[in-house]
């Protein structure tokens, strides 16, 4: 019985929940940072080259039809 609460109350405490939730946050955002900082320089080269292959992707699917 005395075991069974202890379960019980183990199963309902969410005091480290947040403090995991903060960590996957941060860990997505330090990917996101280092995705577009890496290797292609500058956040502005990251995002024209992002739209150019959007556009180009648009372009090709506009043919096709």
């Amino acid at each position: 019985m005395f075991l069974s609460k202890i379960a019980k109350r183990f199963g309902r405490d969410e005091r480290g929940v947040t403090s995991i939730e903060y960590a996957v946050i941060g860990v997505a955002i330090s990917a996101l940072v280092v995705a577009v900082f890496s290797n292609s320089g500058t956040l502005k080269t990251t995002l024209d080259k992002a739209l150019t292959n959007i556009a180009a992707n648009i372009e090709s699917a506009n043919k096709t039809n």
